[in-house]
């Protein structure tokens, strides 16, 4: 009667640990599956708000040379509406990289370089014009260094 009572006991022990460890491991399973969706949609995010970024900076470049080659034309005015709708869809990505990132230097960061980028078309001369494309690819660049940590 006592071997029947341990091993009843044994058994009963066994199967709370089995559950305990399992439930365990599903905990830990489960967290790492979050973890790396939440990473793999961050580098969708920051590569799109990237190339939105790039897209938009080039669209600010077309619409600076189209004002000032050709004022007034209608080249000129369709590429200022390209480069408002490239504004749009930067925003837009922008928006998506402040609501996945929970880093608030990084979201500093892609702001940064979303207002640099916009400036642009605001450049008097060629000279400065050059300049502000440089500090708006430079912005992009310090967000890219500083959201890598965040999906690696």
């Amino acid at each position: 009667m006592d071997a029947a009572l341990i091993a009843v006991v044994g058994t009963l022990l066994g199967v709370v640990a089995t559950h305990w460890f399992q439930g365990r491991a599903a905990e830990r399973t489960a967290s790492l599956a979050r973890t790396e969706q939440l990473r793999q949609e961050r580098i969708a995010t920051y590569s799109a708000f990237a190339g939105a970024v790039v897209d938009y900076r080039q669209s600010q470049n077309d619409r600076w040379f189209k004002a000032h080659l050709e004022p007034g034309s209608e080249e000129a005015e369709r590429s200022r509406h390209a480069s408002y709708q490239q504004r749009t869809a930067a925003r837009q990505a922008l928006f998506r990289v402040q609501l996945m990132c929970d880093d608030p230097r990084t979201r500093r960061l892609a702001e940064a370089a979303f207002e640099t980028t916009h400036c642009m078309h605001e450049a008097t001369d060629d000279a400065e014009r050059t300049l502000r494309s440089d500090e708006a690819k430079e912005a992009l660049a310090r967000f890219i260094e500083a959201a890598a940590p965040g999906v690696r």
